[in-house]
């Protein structure tokens, strides 16, 4: 076999559909959160948007358990827009009364979240960072801000322990008993060259592992050697030869419900794959009888799953495609 496979040890404590998840991060984490959602997981996935750098997602946790709002100074206008250097450019808005409302309820949606989560991932991007010269915060986004304005750096492993300490704490003052799963996202930053992007992956990784050794806590889930040693190829990139393919993203998140699903999680996995299939369905005849008979199976089926997850949305669907109600 030309390949080395990797197979992530399994967690004793397990994942199930009922347990709040939270994934922050880069967008490897919005692709985990996807398919959490999909299967109908308790899950909110970047609540913040996008972010790439270590420090910034544990600025922006700090926000959520002890309910701040960013300072005044972290707002700026480009283009006729109104950003925030700490949160992704989807909070960006016409007005400032807007867009302060809009983290206001993300802020509070994640705190109230955060109260029940048992899971938490959270996916590193980069070490490289953008900070502002005049006041010297570091910025999740530059939204377009002349470079000018900021100085590039690389952080350094003392540097994300050191922040990641004082969100850690935080979080066991709001949630003594949460499970954190850190990962490297395997998505390649070549803006920042290759030979750049493996050093800036490695202060992730060795921050990660020094983590794990150090609190009891936290594990971690090698998405990235999973992409660059057990795939390891080109054909599992997209067309950008940046980010991983579908392919690529349901084979890590199939080694993923490996180490950390029970049974009972897989089973009803393999059940709403089944149910979503009939819903995504489209018959050459809906009013026919074979077509309708099929639809009450599933319906019978899906009601069968009501008392783990709301199943309100799915069966609307198929309801609206019966002819006798």
């Amino acid at each position: 076999m030309f390949r080395t496979e990797i197979t992530a040890p399994p967690s004793e404590e397990k994942i199930t559909v009922s347990s709040p998840i939270l994934s922050i991060g880069s967008c490897f984490s919005d692709c985990m959160g996807q398919r959490f959602a999909t299967h109908k997981f308790d899950v909110v996935a970047n609540p913040f948007g996008t972010v790439y750098n270590p420090v910034s997602i544990f600025k922006l946790l700090e926000y959520a358990v002890n309910r701040n709002y960013p300072k005044d100074s972290s707002y700026v206008e480009t283009q006729g827009l109104i950003s925030n250097f700490d949160f992704h450019s989807s909070f960006s808005a016409e007005k400032t009364e807007k867009i302060k409302k809009d983290i206001q309820n993300a802020i509070e949606h994640t705190h109230e979240h955060l109260k029940k989560c048992e899971w938490m991932i959270i996916t590193l991007g980069t070490a490289f960072v953008y900070r502002r010269k005049d006041n010297k915060d570091i910025v999740a986004n530059c939204h377009k801000v002349p470079a000018g304005r900021f100085t590039k750096e690389l952080l350094t492993q003392k540097q994300i322990i050191e922040a990641f300490e004082k969100t850690y704490e935080l979080l066991l003052s709001l949630q003594p008993n949460i499970k954190i799963i850190m990962t490297v996202s395997p998505v390649r930053h070549t803006k920042d060259t290759l030979e750049q992007n493996s050093v800036s992956k490695s202060i992730l990784r060795v921050t990660c592992d020094t983590l794990e050794k150090e609190q009891k806590n936290i594990r971690y889930f090698p998405s990235y050697e999973i992409m660059m040693d057990d795939l390891r190829d080109y054909r599992f990139y997209r067309t950008d030869m940046i980010h991983p393919t579908r392919d690529a993203e349901d084979y890590i998140w199939h080694k993923f419900s490996e180490a950390y699903f029970n049974q009972e999680t897989h089973r009803f996995i393999e059940e709403w794959d089944k149910i979503m299939k009939a819903i995504q369905h489209r018959p050459f005849n809906p009013a026919s009888e074979a077509h309708q008979k099929f639809i009450k199976e599933t319906i019978k089926h899906l009601k069968r799953l009501e008392k783990k997850v709301d199943i309100h949305e799915e069966l609307a669907q198929l309801q609206d495609q019966l002819i006798s109600k």
